[in-house]
């Protein structure tokens, strides 16, 4: 019995890796993600963080991209790729926990609210709703202004702010899932609550909650920048930090292009690269965009 269900497994992870290759966007946008976390973790083998001081510095202010320096320096002479680098480590982190909290209150909200149609369904939705108008930029930006500035404290503001979104998908998915048949016989033969959520329910969300993770990753990423550009940062270099910088210290007057251009193309690549990593796995795992393909 374990063999025949390992093979199935097996072959549902080659057909779902079959179909994935097909999309050569989605495959573009995972080897970029590859090496961008591999750099992020490999960053501490080669440099420290150093890099950021602006006492220890080799370089002078806003040098041009050059063979000693193929990014440039910032305002005090520190290298532009080192720093992006170094920053991947902390904007990435970011991403992957804000997104991961996200969707963990989104999930367990979505599917209570889905499950229970009573009155704890009707008031965890009220409380999805007012989440859901509230700005959430400004309501992070006055979370993590009041929490105070470090890595948990954005990766909580984040969080907190972003989980409406997924709740009210998964809810929908989780009355799709409900409203069939074996539901109403497991219930018939005594199912409990927990046995239909995390038996039934959960397994047929989670191939949507995947596809929401990357698209929530990128998000994060996003608001991570801009919240260090508008002054709620971790208090650690990140690329966000480093857009800040840039304006604080006139890059665009210096003429110090690169200073800008750089930081926003990282930005620019993580976050395009896991849209089109989450925009290939909803074309993947759900089956009506597949047959449409």
């Amino acid at each position: 019995m374990t063999s025949v269900a390992t093979t199935r497994r097996r072959q549902a992870l080659s057909r779902f890796w079959a179909d994935f290759r097909s999309h050569r966007a989605g495959v573009a946008g995972v080897v970029v993600l590859v090496v961008a976390v591999v750099l992020a973790l490999v960053a501490p083998l080669f440099i420290d963080e150093s890099v950021t001081s602006v006492i220890d510095t080799t370089g002078d202010d806003f040098d041009a991209p050059s063979l000693a320096f193929p990014f440039g320096t910032d305002e005090s002479g520190r290298s532009i790729l080192l720093m992006v680098w170094w920053g991947s480590r902390t904007s990435l982190l970011i991403g992957f926990l804000a997104a991961l909290l996200s969707i963990v209150i989104g999930m367990v909200v979505g599917i209570a609210a889905g499950h229970f149609r009573g009155w704890l369904g009707a008031v965890l939705m009220r409380v999805t709703d007012w989440f859901l108008v509230l700005p959430s930029l400004v309501t992070a930006l006055v979370l993590a202004a009041i929490l105070g500035g470090s890595t948990f404290t954005i990766i909580m503001a984040i969080g907190i702010t972003t989980w409406p979104s997924t709740a009210r998908l998964i809810r929908a998915q989780t009355l799709a899932v409900e409203s069939r048949p074996y539901i109403e016989r497991s219930k018939a033969l005594g199912a409990g609550h927990w046995h239909i959520t995390t038996r039934h329910v959960l397994p047929n969300v989670a191939p949507l909650l995947l596809a929401s993770t990357t698209l929530e990753v990128a998000s994060a990423i996003v608001t991570e920048s801009t919240l260090a550009f508008l002054g709620a940062s971790a208090n650690k270099t990140s690329w966000g930090t480093m857009l800040r910088g840039s304006y604080d210290f006139g890059a665009a007057n210096e003429g110090a292009w690169w200073y800008i251009l750089i930081p926003g193309l990282a930005i620019l690549a993580v976050v395009m690269a896991f849209t089109l990593v989450g925009r290939a796995l909803e074309a993947v795992l759900n089956p009506r965009l597949r047959r449409a393909a």
